[in-house]
């Protein structure tokens, strides 16, 4: 049977992945699909203390009374947020907004409106985000009406420890497994979605028992091809890449960049935007030596938009290579991209629930273009310009 990139690193003995700093990195993104799973579970063990404090807060009562929920974070755990605005909205029927930490820090009486009241949902791998615990403290003390639902990975850290014990808030801890011992976020952020994604339902939650089990089984088949082509990507030594995707995968596509960007320590540089934002300004960046990689929305509506933007950039001849993350073997595009990346599902996710699997091969393509460029994916940054847990930041 053949052997797939990813899992050749895996396959590493010890002391090799240890010189070469993939003790971590590799394996944080390969367990994925069984961690999600194992989230839900843990999720159904709390999902009625959850709902009494999420009740407490506005949540599922008559209109009038519904909260506005910000979804609080800061880099990777601000994208947690935006992946699960639209779904959130959707399906508690209340207005969302993804509005980082870093931003609450300086402009948060700016934020809110006086009279209304709020749920305030905190996404933090570590838990010790300076911005993270400065808002959550400063907003437990000036605003005592704001419920405050903590998720984190790590119990030790000071949100989990701020919010522990309180009427108006609820800290939840995802399994240690995730909390990841690598620099960049990767199971620690899928699984932070996907227990967004179990918040989304938390009333109906059999019908997304049905998903995360698709989810799991798009993921493991996505992995092998998703690596390979990752692999082969990085070994060119694209020195600039661009990320575009729509609603939710815009989202993603932020991620992607990010990681890209932290893998390699700024060796490749990267840019964002949704598909039809990329025409108004940004397109002027793209050269013929770049990668795009496209996130292609399973929304037949918007995935014409995204269509016309690959074939708008192939008859342009603006990059070297497209690359399509699609939700589905069987979504065709015509000969607009060099690759064409899907998971082996009957039917397609919903972009909503695309998130997890489609960031896959942004971290993927992270891993291997770190090695690339002779770095440890473990440890990226030579020159420290950034840590796994942000330090230095003074609050005011």
């Amino acid at each position: 049977m053949e052997v797939n990139a990813l899992e050749r690193l895996l396959r590493l003995e010890e002391r090799e992945k240890t010189e070469r700093g993939l003790v971590h990195t590799p394996n944080e993104i390969a367990q994925q699909p069984e961690t999600w799973i194992r989230t839900f579970q843990f999720f159904q063990q709390r999902r009625g203390e959850i709902r009494d404090f999420l009740g407490a807060a506005g949540i599922g009562t008559s209109q009038e009374h519904k909260p506005t929920v910000f979804l609080i974070g800061a880099g990777t755990s601000d994208y947690v947020g935006r992946c699960l605005e639209q779904l959130l909205r959707r399906r508690w029927k209340t207005e969302v907004v993804a509005v980082p930490s870093t931003h609450l820090v300086t402009h948060a009486e700016e934020q809110l409106v006086p009279g209304q009241r709020y749920l305030w949902i905190s996404f933090s791998r570590s838990g010790d985000s300076p911005e993270g615990v400065a808002v959550l403290e400063r907003a437990l003390k000036r605003h005592p009406n704001i419920h405050h639902l903590v998720v984190s990975c790590n119990k030790d850290g000071q949100m989990v420890q701020l919010s522990a014990g309180l009427k108006q808030a609820l800290p939840i801890c995802l399994h240690d497994e995730v909390n990841d011992r690598g620099l960049a976020m990767t199971s620690s952020f899928s699984n932070m979605v996907v227990f967004g994604q179990c918040l989304a339902h938390i009333f109906q939650p059999d019908e997304y028992s049905q998903i995360i089990e698709r989810m799991g089984f798009a993921a493991e088949t996505f992995l092998p091809t998703a690596a390979d082509c990752a692999a082969q990507l990085a070994g060119k030594g694209y020195q600039k890449v661009f990320f575009v995707g729509s609603g939710p995968l815009a989202a993603v596509a932020r991620e992607c960049a990010l990681k890209l960007m932290e893998l390699t320590a700024g060796a490749t540089q990267t840019m964002w935007e949704s598909s039809l934002g990329l025409r108004h300004g940004p397109m002027a960046a793209l050269k013929p030596e770049d990668l795009l990689v496209c996130l292609v929305s399973a929304d037949e509506r918007v995935r014409r938009y995204d269509l016309d933007l690959l074939s708008e950039i192939g008859r342009k001849q603006l990059v070297n290579a497209r690359v399509v993350v699609g939700g589905s073997p069987r979504a065709a595009v015509n000969g607009l991209a060099e690759h064409y990346l899907a998971p082996e599902v009957s039917s397609p996710l919903a972009d909503d629930y695309r998130p997890p699997v489609d960031v896959i091969f942004g971290q993927l393509l992270g891993l291997f273009s770190s090695l690339r460029w002779n770095l440890k994916p473990d440890t990226p940054s030579p020159t420290g310009a950034i840590s796994r847990v942000v330090g230095g930041v003074k609050i005011y």
